[in-house]
């Protein structure tokens, strides 16, 4: 577990610094009631078959994990500006893998994406785009609390191990792949998918 002194600081000014990182409570207070109030917010809006609507959003989600950690947080620019953006994004988390407070996406980078899916989802379906983006953020909460979990817990149940595994993979095999956390399928059908010893944290 990384002290706040050995963490590896990603910008000069403190407040800013501040803002890169979050704990489990007060992730899980925050999308408590920002999944609450979204689930309110659809509920005003009377669709076909809500259900599989949400369920669509999930689906959306785990496409759009799988596509953003494989093509987006291991991007290899050759700009040193964009390799630098890289590793503030994501190269900092291999470098450091089990730091607590930053293996949860912080709000000054999670809120304003969301934002801009929900208005995106609204402008493409109208208000169905609700109960999909619902379905979507509940995606990406239980993503980003299994991705918690690979690192700070055990996990031995039989499926919860399988995600730890499969993601302690992607971090220790000297080989690209396993890029999905939640919906690990991905990585099989994509042909992404690793094998081989991996350290169990």
């Amino acid at each position: 577990m990384a002290s706040s002194q050995s963490r590896i600081r990603l910008f000069e000014n403190r407040w800013v610094e501040r803002l890169t990182v979050i704990s489990a409570p007060a992730f899980i207070a925050l999308w408590i009631a920002g999944l609450g109030f979204l689930a309110w917010n659809a509920s005003r809006f009377e669709v076909a078959m809500p259900a599989l609507v949400v369920a669509a959003g999930v689906f959306e989600w785990t496409l759009t994990e799988y596509a953003l950690h494989r093509y987006v947080f291991h991007w290899q620019p050759r700009w040193r500006v964009m390799q630098q953006f890289v590793f503030v994004m994501h190269g900092n988390h291999h470098t450091q893998p089990n730091d607590p407070l930053r293996n949860l996406m912080p709000p000054i980078v999670s809120l304003p994406l969301a934002g801009a899916i929900w208005l995106a989802m609204l402008a493409l379906v109208g208000p169905a785009g609700n109960w999909l983006f619902f379905g979507f953020m509940g995606g990406y909460v239980c993503y980003d609390l299994v991705h918690y979990a690979t690192h700070q817990w055990p996990m031995k149940g039989r499926l919860t191990r399988m995600l730890k595994v499969h993601h302690m993979r992607h971090h220790h095999l000297h080989q690209p792949g396993n890029y999905a956390i939640t919906a690990i399928f991905w990585d099989r059908l994509f042909g992404s998918r690793v094998e081989g010893p991996a350290k169990s944290a």
